[in-house]
């Protein structure tokens, strides 16, 4: 039986209609159904102030950022500059300046991969990942590999989808120069025992990065109580814009890295001759950035902030608990991943129905769910499976769509007999 996340607070103290109503998208109707969206985990929607934000932007503030003396530029720069505190601020960070905007998750991982991890690794080196990464903690490292001559390792996974620590220890060599491990697994939602793995990798003086992708929403993050040294994100995930992400990282990391790409606004100064660069972390963020997202990231984790997010966590808790027995009472449903401690995913197969048709069936209901790898194949080849379903939770959803989730499911099973 699954053991969900496990908070202080009591979910009765959240209002779960009065949310919904802050996110426009969930009022409308899928195949003349009340939607139900349940791929959060894929992406999350956004509330109107998000929105908004984005939109007063666009309409009062549109500018560049950084060198401009005209009023229009100092207003985005100051709300840029501040959407980096606000982040700084929400993952418990030391420094503002330890803070690096990126374009997604998936390129925070490239970057250190480029900028930190390269210029350190030689062949016979290594690099540690686990069986239950996302794709994008995945493919940089096997580029970076082959590139150089290392070795990828992989720690396993037991029956359950937990780490095995025991083989996670014995991995650790002179040889480790980077684990990269996820904090909540996108395909399973198991919740990683990161800051246990973290003071063992430091033991042997081998640095750490956390995939936070999936564990901002749902966990209260303190990078410096983790102690990790790079820490990943994405907006989208947290109910914020697509296409910006930021990476943590110990300013003593980002003084020593080389920079990731070229171009406007990393550079002090240009000759023909050379360049000098600037300092972090935009050395690191060649290039107009995504100005009203980074803005919009910020709005996004204030909202969640003023939830509190111990409370939207219980809230989650219950429904995960709620929807874990009553899919399980569904003929046929095998879950696929039962850690102790898991975020609000819940990710099953149903025995001699293919995930895309139960998916396609959902979907007609109005249920959003996700039907595939999730990016994850590694995970699903652990398992013998090609695909799972995927019905993940977040803050706005409610006890009667899981009740939906489960009509529907029954429904596939009428079905397909």
């Amino acid at each position: 039986m699954t053991t969900p996340i496990a908070t202080a607070t009591s979910p009765s103290a959240f209002d779960v209609e009065a949310v919904r109503a802050d996110f426009p998208a969930l009022n409308q109707e899928s195949h003349g159904h009340p939607l139900v969206y349940l791929d959060n985990a894929a992406t999350t929607q956004k509330p109107q102030v998000v929105i908004d934000t984005v939109s007063k932007f666009y309409e009062r503030d549109c500018s560049n950022v950084h060198r401009g003396v005209h009023l229009l530029s100092q207003r985005a720069t100051v709300a840029f500059e501040q959407a980096r505190t606000t982040i700084k601020t929400h993952i418990g960070a030391a420094d503002s300046r330890e803070i690096v905007f990126t374009r997604s998750t998936t390129e925070g991982i490239n970057l250190v991969a480029a900028s930190f991890v390269r210029p350190r690794l030689e062949a016979g080196d290594e690099v540690l990942i686990s069986h239950m990464e996302h794709h994008s903690n995945i493919v940089p490292w096997q580029l970076l590999c082959e590139e150089r001559g290392a070795t990828l390792k992989v720690i396993p996974i037991d029956d359950d989808g937990e780490i095995v620590l025991e083989e996670y220890e014995r991995l650790l060599t002179d040889r480790t120069k980077i684990v990269g491990i996820v904090h909540v697994s996108n395909a399973l939602g198991t919740i990683n025992p990161v800051r246990q793995m973290i003071e063992l990798a430091h033991a042997r003086g081998v640095p750490v990065l956390v995939d936070g992708a999936q564990s901002m929403p749902h966990l209260s993050v303190d990078v410096r109580k983790l102690d990790c040294d790079f820490f990943v994100c994405s907006a989208h995930k947290v109910y914020g814009p697509t296409g910006i992400g930021a990476l943590y990282a110990k300013r003593e990391h980002l003084l020593e890295m080389v920079p990731y790409q070229g171009g406007g606004d990393m550079i002090l100064s240009v000759t023909f001759e050379g360049t000098t660069f600037n300092d972090p972390p935009h050395r690191f963020e060649a290039g107009t950035p995504n100005i009203e997202g980074a803005i919009g990231f910020a709005a996004a984790l204030k909202y969640l902030d003023a939830h509190g997010l111990d409370t939207v966590a219980a809230h989650e808790s219950q429904l995960l608990a709620e929807a874990t027995e009553a899919v399980l009472a569904v003929p046929g449903v095998r879950l696929v991943g039962s850690a102790r401690l898991k975020a609000a995913v819940l990710s099953f197969v149903m025995e001699g129905i293919h995930p895309h048709d139960i998916g396609t069936i959902l979907d007609s209901e109005g249920i959003a769910v996700r039907a595939g790898h999730h990016c994850a194949q590694p995970v699903m080849a652990r398992y013998g499976l090609s695909a799972t379903v995927r019905a993940s939770f977040a803050m706005y959803n409610t006890a009667s769509e899981i009740d939906a989730l489960v009509a529907g499911l029954k429904k596939v099973r009428e079905v397909f007999g």
